[in-house]
């Protein structure tokens, strides 16, 4: 071949890549794609690509055999001979003699089904790394020479590049799914008075984002102490009595014990394990926990080893909540039911599962009433709400769960989904409070805790009445530029069965400021490590009084983030303002 007609037939092949890499983000059909041009590039007959993982215990091989043009995906766990068969391939090289110099796996070898007589090898290198290796496999008219091996390591960097945004994507996507399953199984949750369903949709939910094969809910019968599977996925019915556990015993009943999740790579190594299905080589276990008390446990088994990591025992222990939480919420619904209450909650329920944050600012007489969160970009637990109690009353909230992520916003879900539904039974402020903490405190775990503040404007006698639940210290300023805080209340929510709450109202006057905030507001600092802190946030309030509800919520916002150093790490923004207007 000549050069010219190299270069030509290069040339080409770098602008199909460029095309088919442009035309796909998703990772299996883009190493589907790159299969298929490694064959084409080279002249193979076969081709393979690996990523490279230093986070997993095993090693995904996508192979494909230009006679059947379809992907297989061969999984090895990184042993011993493994690992060194991967680390030849930091340089590029072509063996044309594989079968005879012992550079062939025999296992892949069995594996992919072929036998590998020449190969032709080209790492793929991303900002300045090794990220993977391509290989093609068996030239089609004789062996590989150096021109091939040109072609592949010119198609190199796009390779990579493409490789790396896919597996970013797909990342990005995974993330997205847990947050939106997160979401609609907490809306379920609050809406859903049948325990199988509830369950079912956990099982379901978590399917889509944790490979298993078999699993299950399993809750404790305290009477026959037994952990009973109560919902089971993909187990043969005839190992039915095995799942049947007493308290201790095998992996789920130690769970169901110690109330400690448990992660075992490989069963065969656990004394513990209790084979009620063949295929089975690891598992994970997670309790279903309400405060202190064990209900049951999650417990899912894969045919693969180390199938779960941190990630996963995290992302199932989120779901164990919900599932605690349903469980309360059935009790309670149930009470509920024996009260003729039950039409009114499951108004409350459709009405949480709309939205955590109110859609648009409350129309108040006679006041300006904003409020406003600006994400940090995390599942987080802020939250405010504006709830019309009756004409001219209105609710007024904002809160804050510790912690972020996930869990977080599984508590949160629970305080508002508590809070409305007893603003719906008590008028009294601290009564709805001091049911609420209670509600709280037997259904979050040990260490967490909500800071809240509830109160409710009287806007036809301009009366605030409110409790602060450990919560950051809202402004009063007034027209005449003397400062208030609203700190009459009581302990955070949450942490004691028997927390006491007070209420107190005060009046607001024509010109007179409001502001709620979550200490995502105040907690910020500048490069030199000093807080934004309670007194700039007065200042701000003050040289904006004159403004809007908007105005002065922007002015703070802008403050606060100007004040913050470049590599702050922000929490989420929460506000609320209440201007009454003059007369």
């Amino acid at each position: 071949m000549s050069k010219i007609t190299q270069r030509t037939r290069t040339e080409k092949l770098l602008l199909e890549a460029a095309r088919i890499f442009n035309s796909t983000l998703e990772y299996e059909d883009l190493l589907e794609s790159v299969l298929k041009l490694v064959m084409t590039a080279a002249g193979s007959e076969a081709a393979l690509v690996f990523r490279v993982d230093h986070h997993r215990s095993d090693m995904k091989i996508r192979f494909m055999l230009c006679a059947e043009c379809d992907m297989k995906v061969i999984k090895r766990e990184l042993n011993e001979e493994v690992t060194h068969w991967a680390s030849r391939f930091r340089e590029p090289f072509i063996v044309n003699n594989a079968s005879d110099n012992g550079f062939v796996d025999p296992e892949l070898s069995a594996l992919v089904g072929i036998k590998i007589r020449t190969v032709l090898t080209v790492p793929l290198i991303g900002k300045g790394h090794m990220i993977g290796v391509i290989q093609a496999l068996n030239k089609a008219d004789g062996e590989f020479t150096d021109a091939d091996q040109d072609m592949l390591t010119g198609l190199n960097n796009q390779i990579a590049v493409a490789i790396d945004n896919a597996h970013l994507y797909r990342e990005v996507k995974r993330e997205a799914l847990e947050k939106n399953l997160l979401l609609e199984v907490g809306m379920k949750l609050s809406s859903s008075l049948n325990l199988d369903e509830v369950l079912r949709a956990i099982m379901s939910s978590l399917k889509q984002v944790i490979s298993y094969d078999v699993g299950g809910v399993f809750l404790i019968d305290p009477e026959e102490m037994k952990v009973k599977s109560i919902f089971v996925v993909g187990y043969d019915p005839s190992y039915d009595e095995k799942l049947q556990l007493k308290i201790g015993q095998g992996l789920i009943g130690s769970v169901a014990h110690t109330g400690e999740p448990v992660n075992v790579p490989d069963v065969s190594k656990d004394s513990r394990y209790v084979d009620a299905n063949p295929k089975t080589k690891s598992e994970l276990v997670v309790p279903i926990k309400l405060g202190d008390k064990i209900l049951g446990v999650i417990n899912l088994e894969s045919d693969q080893l180390r199938a779960y990591d941190r990630r996963t025992i995290s992302l199932v222990s989120a779901f164990a909540s919900q599932a605690a939480i349903s469980l309360e919420r059935a009790r309670l619904h149930q009470s509920l039911l024996d009260a003729k209450k039950l039409d009114e909650q499951l108004n409350i329920a459709r009405e949480i599962q709309r939205s955590f944050l109110p859609e648009r600012d409350p129309a108040v007489a006679g006041y300006d009433v904003c409020g406003t969160n600006i994400s940090s970009g995390q599942v987080g637990g802020d939250y405010y709400d504006f709830i019309r109690i009756v004409d001219g009353h209105t609710g007024i909230a904002i809160g804050d769960v510790s912690g972020k992520g996930m869990p977080a916003a599984l508590i949160m879900a629970s305080f508002r989904a508590s809070l409305i539904a007893e603003i719906r039974n008590n008028y009294s402020i601290r009564t709805i409070c001091q049911k609420v903490n209670s509600l709280l405190f037997e259904s979050m775990e040990s260490g967490n805790y909500v800071t809240a503040v509830y109160g409710v404007l009287d806007a036809r006698h301009h009366i605030l009445t409110f409790s602060n639940c450990g919560h950051n210290l809202p402004v009063l300023l007034r027209k005449n530029g003397q400062v208030e805080y609203l700190a009459e209340g009581g302990p955070v929510l949450g942490v004691t069965s028997d927390a006491t709450y007070e209420e107190r109202a005060m009046v607001l006057s024509p010109g007179d400021t409001v502001v709620l905030y979550t200490d995502g507001v105040t907690e910020v600092f500048d490069k030199n490590g000093v807080e934004f802190g309670l007194d700039r946030l007065i200042e701000v309030i003050k040289k904006n009084k004159a403004k809007s509800a908007k105005e002065i919520q922007a002015a703070i916002y802008a403050v606060v983030t100007k004040f913050a150093s470049e590599d702050h790490i922000y929490d989420d923004l929460t506000m609320i303002v209440i201007k009454r207007l003059p007369v």
